[in-house]
């Protein structure tokens, strides 16, 4: 079994700037000593940098600086605000770095041509990254395999050959389900994510274990597929019928954006009649009137981790595969309230 590593890496450069003040890009002029950045800006993020004890990965910088770091990334994933996320993460990661990233995206969840990936594998990439659901994808796994190619999985679950970067989606789900329930709720609805995901899985199990410490709950399930479209029809059955849910725990934030369209379409006060809560912390989570209360995942922060991980491999300082865990939080808004006696 995989050797699990929390917060491995410690303070990222999103970690840095945010601690100044700055955009990252400012963070990776101060650390790459570029021009351009005025003297008290340098000072401030020096200091974010000593405060916050970041190091740059040397090793992968001296790598970059010969030309040779080229990352893959591979990406399909059908929530927009999940894939902004995990985009500006590796884009700044690569920009401390200097790494040179190579996009390629399938289409509806699904992987990229077979093509596309050797032709990807052809042009010489130092190592690959992919995003869920790709992580867990046999297709593009068994090419990366065949070619020798070193792989990081965001999301992924013990995946064979890649270090996979990602939360504790069991704990994360029960801590939702167990906030829904302590809020009184005893009429659960569940959409489930994508069912070829493990974390669709994990955030499931989360839910029940929460659920079998209470007696006398309700559960209805929905299945999704962490698209907003999946999430409409996940509400519509839930949401269906005499004695509906008054709490429902979406496996992301935009099937939980998708259910609160549903109640309102329903003239359900969203949390009077119905709490919603979400999964990811995405911006839907606070886009959308109510705001989601919702699991924080850092994505933009796991997807740094990937990059600076492989290349860290990349560059020679190679360690067995092992799972990178990193913090999540529980972030309550207006979505969720206590249960109305009268509904329950």
């Amino acid at each position: 079994m995989s050797k699990i590593v929390r917060n491995a890496r410690g303070a990222t450069i999103i970690d840095v700037a945010a601690h100044a003040g700055v955009s990252p890009m400012t963070v990776s002029r101060v650390i790459n000593g570029r021009e351009g950045v005025r003297p008290e800006t340098r000072a401030l993020v020096q200091r974010a940098i000593d405060a916050l004890a970041y190091t740059p990965n040397v090793a992968a910088r001296s790598l970059v600086t010969s030309g040779e770091l080229r990352i893959g990334v591979i990406y399909s994933n059908p929530s927009a605000a999940f894939m902004s996320e995990f985009l500006t993460g590796v884009f700044e990661e690569a920009s401390t770095l200097g790494a040179r990233l190579i996009l390629l995206k399938g289409e509806g969840g699904r992987p990229p041509s077979l093509d596309a990936l050797r032709e990807m594998l052809a042009s010489g990439v130092s190592g690959v990254i992919l995003t869920p659901p790709l992580g867990e994808s046999p297709v593009v796994l068994g090419v990366l395999r065949e070619a020798g190619c070193a792989m990081a999985a965001v999301g992924g679950y013990q995946v064979d050959g890649a270090i996979c970067v990602r939360i504790d989606d069991r704990l994360a789900a029960y801590e939702a389900t167990r906030h829904l329930l302590d809020l009184g709720h005893r009429r659960l609805g569940f959409v489930l994510g994508n069912p070829d995901q493990a974390a669709s899985a994990e955030r499931m199990a989360g839910f029940y274990a929460a659920v079998r410490e209470t007696p006398d709950v309700d559960v209805r399930v929905a299945q999704g597929d962490f698209s907003y479209a999946s999430g409409l029809n996940a509400g519509e059955q839930l949401l269906e019928g005499p004695s509906p849910p008054t709490a429902i725990f979406a496996s992301n934030d935009d099937m939980a954006a998708a259910v609160v369209s549903v109640a309102h379409r329903r003239h359900l006060d969203v949390p009077g009649a119905l709490s919603v809560v979400g999964f990811d912390d995405t911006t839907a989570a606070v886009t959308l009137w109510p705001p989601l209360t919702t699991v924080r995942q850092p994505v933009d922060k796991l997807a740094a981790e990937a990059l600076a991980v492989l290349a860290a491999n990349v560059a020679g300082q190679r360690r067995p595969a092992s799972d990178r865990i990193l913090g999540h939080a529980l972030v309550r808004r207006e979505s969720a309230a206590q249960a109305n006696p009268a509904a329950a």
